[in-house]
């Protein structure tokens, strides 16, 4: 481990195992939450109880206590789709590797061929409830940018260190200038 650091929602580790012009690593992790999991659940729960109170108290429809079954049912799968961690595996000499971690263990891989990246960008992205940072590539060929982290939105501080290892990979020189047109 090279170098850390850590917010209350994120966690940043820049791992060298390998020498570093063969291999550069870069993990965001999701800090974990028990709330987060136990209020699902509990909710999951009051949901549930209600619905039979409902049913046996009540004598509503058993409709009720079914809708209440799917309701529960996507909430924790809600829960189980959220995301651990997302790494950036830089490999100057074939390209960059882009892993999404899911809680449910599943992992989604994307790779990028180091000769169609043409610039590795920070951006600033603002909606009307909120701002954040985003690393993106201008891929040669593609329309559109590709998104270095599609689930997680960790802060500057974390997105320069690994703008600065694509930037050297890709043999282009990081400049923290932007140019704006007026338009």
């Amino acid at each position: 481990m090279v170098g850390s650091s850590t917010n209350s929602r994120y966690k940043y580790l820049h791992d060298c195992k390998w020498p570093r012009e063969a291999v550069d690593v870069h993990h965001i992790i999701v800090r974990k939450s028990g709330a987060k999991g136990l209020f699902v659940y509990f909710f999951a729960l009051i949901i549930l109880a209600t619905a039979f109170y409902l049913f046996l108290v009540k004598e509503k429809s058993v409709i009720i206590v079914l809708w209440s079954l799917l309701l529960d049912a996507f909430l924790v799968k809600l829960l189980r789709k959220s995301v651990e961690k997302e790494s950036v595996v830089v490999m100057p000499a074939f390209g960059v590797q882009l892993e999404t971690h899911y809680v449910s263990g599943k992992i989604i891989r994307r790779f990028v061929p180091m000769d169609k990246i043409l610039k590795p960008v920070l951006l600033e992205c603002v909606t009307p409830v909120t701002c954040y940072w985003s690393l993106s590539f201008i891929v040669r060929g593609e329309a559109e940018l590709v998104l270095v982290f599609k689930e997680l939105r960790p802060p500057m501080k974390m997105l320069v260190p690994i703008w600065k290892a694509l930037c050297a990979a890709t043999g282009i020189k990081g400049s923290s200038n932007t140019s704006m047109e007026d338009g």
